[in-house]
């Protein structure tokens, strides 16, 4: 990489991008833009990015955030995913795999890969993201990153926690949970 990885405190980089919104003809395509990240109704923004379509680690990852897509949806946050394949491999793939087909949220292309370069997770020997997870608060700010190597699944438990914790707008200790106490400082 050339340059360093967005991080906490940062805003999220202005973008507009195709995604796959459903296999049905006709209704599979939707522009999603950073200006639905900055809202007044309280939402939060929870983006995963996978290196490549049709490969083995991939599904995996996307499947489970959408066996948990009621419990980001339940914390009022929007799940999208993203790689830098395009809008046509992402839906072929969705028609093409029994785990992806029935998926709840969107599936960004990052087809010129300036989201991904923007947001310092492009691969600079492949030209593919890494496995990327930002939450960005209603404010459009950048409020968690986790970024992993291309042979490692991320624990998606794991992003949920922290979106809770995030939520409290509390300090959370190590291993904190929600419904457990915080530290009152």
């Amino acid at each position: 990489m050339t340059k360093g990885i967005l991080s906490v405190g940062q805003p999220f980089p202005a973008f507009k991008k195709a995604a796959v919104v459903s296999i049905e003809k006709g209704k599979e395509f939707f522009d999603i833009t950073s200006e639905d990240f900055v809202n007044e109704e309280g939402r939060w923004t929870v983006m995963f990015w996978w290196p490549k379509d049709f490969t083995f680690v991939c599904p995996t990852e996307i499947a489970e955030f959408n066996k948990n897509f009621g419990e980001f949806r339940d914390r009022n946050a929007s799940l999208i995913g993203a790689s830098t394949d395009s809008e046509f491999v992402h839906l072929a793939w969705r028609k093409n795999h029994d785990d992806l087909r029935d998926l709840k949220f969107p599936m960004l292309a990052d087809t010129s890969k300036s989201l991904a370069e923007e947001l310092g997770i492009l691969d600079t020997n492949e030209k593919i993201a890494y496995r990327a997870t930002f939450i960005i608060d209603p404010q459009g700010t950048i409020r968690w990153v986790s970024v992993y190597d291309l042979n490692v699944g991320r624990n998606v438990k794991e992003v949920v926690r922290v979106l809770d914790a995030l939520q409290t707008d509390e300090l959370c200790p190590c291993n904190w949970e929600k419904g457990a106490e915080t530290i009152k400082a």
